[in-house]
């Protein structure tokens, strides 16, 4: 499944689905961290990929963009936030082939609805849509130290001990307290 090459070509270029394996779940993106940020792995999807991912979402449920992020950052189980400079372009270029329409829905949001066209776009490239969210959920599977909730804890200790450690001289109880409560937290962690 992954390192496939499919045949179909997308309608931006490119082979819709065409992956190299550089990760293995066969992304070449942003393996994103606690921001959702950045990375060291390349682009998170192939060229079209996004596109692909982000019509189906809106097939599946008419959506705002910040929606839209929130879902992709879902099904890739955390590993991978879009970021509204990625997504909105695409909205827009989707929105200009004709693929989907927005409205105004209040308070400067748009909420996009997917057309004929995009609907007869996503069944033309029913594999490569199929292929990118089954790796997105065996991506998301196997990344439980990127669920969001993991990450936020783990910020939240390491915030809370550089304080406690550069507020000011510890006396000797206080740093066999934050000795036994970072002892009493990996003995919790590793029995779950």
């Amino acid at each position: 499944m992954f390192g496939r090459h499919y045949s179909h070509r997308s309608a931006w270029g490119g082979h819709a689905g065409q992956h190299h394996g550089r990760h293995p779940f066969g992304f070449h993106g942003h393996h994103h961290g606690p921001r959702g940020r950045g990375g060291r792995m390349g682009r998170f999807f192939d060229h079209g990929d996004l596109r692909l991912v982000v019509l189906k979402l809106i097939a599946d449920k008419p959506s705002h963009g910040y929606e839209l992020i929130k879902a992709i950052e879902t099904a890739a189980g955390g590993a991978y936030t879009p970021s509204p400079g990625v997504v909105y372009p695409t909205l827009t270029l989707l929105e200009e082939l004709g693929y989907v329409v927005a409205s105004e829905a209040g308070g400067g949001k748009k909420l996009y609805t997917i057309t004929p066209e995009g609907e007869a776009f996503l069944v033309s490239n029913e594999q490569p849509v199929r292929s990118l969210f089954e790796r997105m959920a065996e991506a998301a599977s196997t990344s439980a130290a990127f669920s969001p909730q993991i990450l936020r804890a783990r910020e939240n200790l390491k915030t809370a001990l550089r304080l406690k450690l550069h507020g000011g001289q510890l006396t000797a109880e206080q740093i066999a307290g934050v000795a036994k409560a970072l002892d009493d937290a990996a003995a919790t962690i590793e029995t779950l």
